[in-house]
């Protein structure tokens, strides 16, 4: 159940606790739990909340993913209930926050909970609220220290990373299909940024330990075959980072934080 996700975020036929389900160890990284929701059926459409609706001017821009139990379960069914947050009208552009809940089917146990933000140009100028509201880690906004990153991590991508990252649900055209890609105003098409979410959250996994929330801003574009680098500052139970495509010198995820469990106390990868 858990061996794709992992995959498609890297892991190898080395890394055993992540890709065979006979290890000791086995896994699933942390940001599997953005997975599940990817089938759910949404209580809304996108174009009954906001006037002028594209799915081709639509950007995802941010996400925040907590893990409500540990160990992550290897095996079970998982039922995902989403709910329309809010829509904040930006003038020329709109906002809608999407919270979903994810829960264990025979115990009723929350799993998971994700709030997912979505950026829609030329949707803006309902009359709607102008300003977000306030949620705490969801809408957290951190800032790097002025200090050298207490780690760094660099991981080429596969230039089949969007292809192979598509057989866990998520089968925006975008990712795979060049027609579509080119008027979305992309050479070819782009890497899903809940991949490369989750290679950072890998990251962060590797040199701190398990987190037990994790939220990212969006801030460009990654072509599968570039290079990532995350830096991260470890500041108290937290860790800040920041993902950069190393071909670019551009940012792909700023303002990101994870709130580690035990304090960073568990197993590393």
């Amino acid at each position: 159940m858990l061996t794709c996700p992992d995959i498609s975020l890297g892991a190898k036929r080395t890394d055993l606790p992540l890709v065979y389900e006979n290890d000791d160890n086995f896994q699933a990284l942390p940001t599997f739990g953005v997975i599940p929701y990817f089938s759910a059926s949404s209580p809304f459409s996108m174009s009954d909340i906001m006037p002028n609706f594209s799915p081709m001017m639509l950007l995802h821009g941010e996400q925040y993913l907590e893990i409500r139990k540990f160990p992550i379960p290897t095996s079970g069914k998982l039922v995902s209930y989403p709910k329309l947050i809010e829509v904040v009208d930006k003038g020329n552009a709109a906002i809608a926050a999407t919270g979903t809940t994810t829960k264990d089917a025979a115990t009723g146990e929350d799993v998971f909970y994700n709030e997912s933000l979505v950026f829609v140009r030329g949707s803006g100028g309902f009359g709607g609220p102008k300003k977000p509201s306030n949620r705490g880690n969801a809408t957290a906004s951190y800032k790097p220290p002025n200090r050298k990153p207490d780690a760094v991590v660099e991981e080429k991508t596969s230039e089949d990373q969007a292809a192979l990252y598509r057989l866990n649900g998520d089968r925006n055209p975008l990712h795979i299909d060049p027609e579509f890609s080119k008027v979305g105003g992309f050479k070819i098409p782009i890497l899903h940024g809940l991949c490369f979410f989750g290679i950072a959250g890998k990251h962060v996994v590797q040199k701190f330990g398990l987190f037990k929330n994790i939220k990212v801003r969006f801030a460009g574009v990654v072509l599968p075959g570039q290079t990532l680098k995350t830096e991260m500052w470890k500041e108290g139970n937290s860790v800040i980072f920041q993902v950069t495509v190393v071909d670019t010198g551009k940012f792909c995820i700023t303002g990101a934080g994870a709130e580690l469990l035990d304090g960073g106390k568990s197993a590393k990868l």
